[in-house]
């Protein structure tokens, strides 16, 4: 999975009735746009992500 700063991430909820976490890619730490990414989500948080099947990114243009 590659992102860049400013694409959108969703952290699915694994259980009925959890809500999705949504966020937006900060800064990239791996190499060529893999992870880790350092995630700002959007109650404030941050977090340095290493995504699994939850997480979807919505690239830029796309």
């Amino acid at each position: 999975m590659h992102a860049q700063p400013g694409e959108k991430v969703t952290i699915h909820g694994g259980k009925v009735g959890t809500p999705d976490r949504h966020g937006e890619v900060v800064e990239v730490h791996g190499e060529d746009g893999g992870p880790p990414f350092l995630v700002r989500f959007d109650d404030g948080s941050e977090t340095l992500l290493f995504p699994g099947p939850d997480c979807t990114i919505e690239h830029a243009g796309g």
